[in-house]
């Protein structure tokens, strides 16, 4: 896929960073990546859906080629960033229809972008978005008050990673099949390893630092179900019957609160779209078909 590279200065003075293909007329889709990975990481997925759309992908603060940028700042800012960083490229694609696509915090991201009044997104497709239930924020909130949700398992885990390999092969050898990348197709990771590592002096390196993707597993978006109550163009959440037990309970909540809100269960975890990414892009396109217009 021939990729083009946009960046955006942010009023934070770091630099936002991703990759468009060149408009050809057809809708646009706008992909926000899960932490710790990029938008290229999901090339096997585009690559599927490359006939029906052209892309914007948007790597978020810290992530893929945008600048680590200093402490994170937070989700719901992030989420008017990748807006900002958006209709700052607008006028490459006329007025052709953009769907907003993310997976996990990027799904998140996707949801705030698209609760607010004006959303850019025509529609949106929200993969295994993490979206915390009320109680669990509540939870957090009073963690986050006594200084402990920082060091909640998942922040732990990011901070344990390991960061270099010596080549893409040794890398390739050791993530194969490992936590996250479980059940991961060949293509999938070699997307990962292609794109959200990057070769130094030392070798190969994580492009997201441990501590980025640690601050990121620390936070919380800010008034998440205040946001998500709102009236919305249509959103469709596909997750994975095998993925986080939480966020089945938050889209059920989700769907009672706002009924633009319509879900889809996969087989699958977390990550069901590197999994079998044809099975997704099918799940994706049948429900566009079925929403056209």
């Amino acid at each position: 896929m021939d990729l083009v590279p946009w960046h955006y200065p942010t009023q934070y003075g770091f630099t936002l960073r991703g990759y468009y293909t060149e408009p050809s007329g057809k809708p646009v889709l706008h992909m926000l990546h899960g932490n710790g990975f990029c938008s290229r990481t999901y090339l096997p997925l585009l690559q599927q859906l490359k006939p029906h759309f052209d892309f914007f992908l948007s790597d978020a603060q810290g992530h893929g080629d945008s600048d680590h940028g200093g402490p994170f700042l937070g989700w719901n800012i992030s989420a008017d960033l990748a807006e900002a960083a958006l209709l700052a490229h607008k006028h490459l694609f006329d007025d052709q229809p953009v769907i907003g696509v993310g997976h996990s915090f990027g799904g998140v991201l996707t949801a705030l972008i698209h609760s607010k009044p004006n959303s850019p997104f025509q529609q949106t497709i929200l993969l295994d978005p993490v979206l915390f239930t009320p109680s669990m924020l509540a939870l957090m909130r009073s963690l986050n008050g006594v200084g402990l949700y920082r060091r909640n398992p998942m922040a732990k885990a990011a901070l344990r990673r390991r960061q270099h390999w010596p080549d893409k092969d040794t890398a390739q050898s050791y993530l194969n099949n490992r936590g996250m990348f479980k059940n991961w197709q060949p293509q999938a990771l070699a997307a990962y390893i292609d794109h959200a590592l990057m070769t130094t002096d030392q070798g190969i390196v994580l492009k997201c630092k441990p501590e980025r993707e640690a601050e990121i597993f620390s936070s919380y978006p800010d008034k998440l179900w205040q946001q998500l109550s709102q009236p919305c163009p249509p959103t469709l959440i596909i997750y994975g019957k095998n993925s986080y037990p939480f966020i089945q309970s938050a889209v059920e909540k989700w769907q009672r609160r706002n009924p633009a809100v319509q879900s889809i269960i996969t087989e699958g975890g977390h990550c069901f779209m590197q999994e079998n990414p044809a099975a997704t892009a099918r799940l994706m396109l049948e429900h566009l078909k079925r929403n056209a217009g």
